[in-house]
């Protein structure tokens, strides 16, 4: 070991590339001790871990020093009424912040004893958007009038890249001499963005090819990845999924401490109109808490948790109680791919029965969004129920947070 850090300090060795010459396990070690070396900070605790090290060096990150532990709960059981979720689930939540599985455990009770969370997919297709640049305006117009008349020869193109992918479509967007082409695919159980670039990029050349406009980047933002976009929120990407509940007046007393008219004076005032004063382009109390720790504990991107938490709680009132729901429009998940396949991320989507491939394909993906959803439902009903009641504070204080 003493050897590869001499030379890695002298510089005859760089640090992404001790794979080249050591196994991972040993690569890990060695670039940790180095890291302890020069910052003189110990990182004993970061270098435990139970992970498939020679897995995840190659495949999901870079430099790899060690992990970085985070704590485990679990809600429920919750039961979900779905398409492709049906059944009582315990949520794997990952996160530090102290009162959030308490919360989201007491809406999976909500949602439970009322009969369970109704879940539906509403879309589903992940996307890209390459941008190109046209001589003129109307060389931009021939342009996206080409896209428009030339569809299915876009999507061979593109599915010439994937034996899983599917093409959906393709809508431009022109800007002065910009145009965008945002291409949506079919990415079954992948949340799919490494297999639609790669469609794109394909799909790019012959668009370029046959129009005469450069392509300028394969992705345009407009698609829009790990960003907030209004065009995500009206268009859907990833799975676009709802869930809701029927709870009537005595359930909202016993759990909650509250009635009907108060949660839905909160969720009007709070999440509907502050929301809009503040130029949100979400219109929640907090599904990002939810969607975060589930991302975190199921191996999905924690940067699409910007995408994710676009959600949408809507409170109508009836007689007898009240139904909550929630909208999804822009949920980018998989259980294939990416972190999925790291151990601990694997044991918790086997915990859900998403692990892997679905039967059929894609039938996992939309299980796990119908469960993220309810979910999410749960943690919205909660929070509502405790701004309603006036116990937020006291919440917190009593767990010590």
């Amino acid at each position: 070991m003493d050897e590869y850090i001499k030379r890695l300090s002298e510089g005859s060795l760089k640090l992404y590339a001790l794979e080249k010459e050591l196994p991972p396990a040993e690569a890990v070690k060695v670039r940790r001790r180095f890291i302890e070396r020069v910052s003189g900070v110990s990182l004993d605790r970061v270098g435990a871990f139970s992970i498939d090290i020679d897995r995840v060096a190659r495949k999901n990150c870079e430099n790899m020093i060690g992990t970085v532990q985070v704590p485990l709960g679990v809600a429920g059981p919750l039961r979900v009424n779905g398409e492709y979720a049906f059944g009582e689930f315990f949520l794997p939540l990952a996160t530090t912040e102290g009162a959030l599985v308490a919360s989201v455990n007491r809406g999976c009770s909500a949602i439970t004893r009322a009969g369970g969370a109704e879940a539906r997919i509403l879309r589903d297709g992940m996307t890209r958007a390459p941008v190109f640049a046209a001589r003129s305006v109307p060389h931009a117009r021939e342009v996206a009038d080409w896209v428009a008349t030339h569809r299915d020869e876009i999507g061979r193109a593109a599915e010439s890249t994937t034996s899983h992918g599917k093409f959906i479509d393709a809508v431009t967007t022109v800007v002065g001499t910009s145009v965008f082409v945002r291409l949506e695919f079919d990415t079954k159980d992948a949340m799919g963005m490494n297999m639609v670039t790669i469609g794109s990029e394909k799909a790019a050349e012959l668009i370029s090819s046959a129009t005469g406009a450069p392509l300028v980047a394969l992705s345009g933002n407009l698609c829009t990845d790990k960003k907030p976009a209004a065009v995500n929120l009206v268009r859907g990407r990833g799975r676009s999924v709802c869930a809701g509940v029927w709870l009537d007046d005595a359930l909202i007393s016993s759990v909650f401490k509250t009635d009907a008219r108060t949660m839905a004076e909160v969720n009007r005032r709070k999440n509907l109109v502050g929301s809009a004063a503040a130029g949100s382009l979400g219109f929640n109390a907090q599904a990002a808490n939810v969607v975060a720790a589930m991302f975190i504990a199921c191996g999905q991107d924690p940067a699409h948790v910007t995408e994710g938490s676009m959600a949408i709680t809507t409170v109508d009132e009836g007689a007898g109680g009240l139904y909550v729901a929630v909208t999804l429009p822009d949920l980018p998940v998989g259980t294939v791919g990416g972190g999925t396949g790291v151990g601990t991320q694997a044991e918790c989507l086997s915990l859900l029965g998403v692990a892997g491939g679905g039967d059929p394909p894609g039938a996992h993906a939309r299980k796990l969004a119908e469960i993220v959803a309810a979910g999410v439902l749960a943690g919205e009903l909660s929070l509502l129920g405790a701004l309603a009641a006036q116990h937020l504070a006291r919440a917190h204080k009593s767990l010590g947070r």
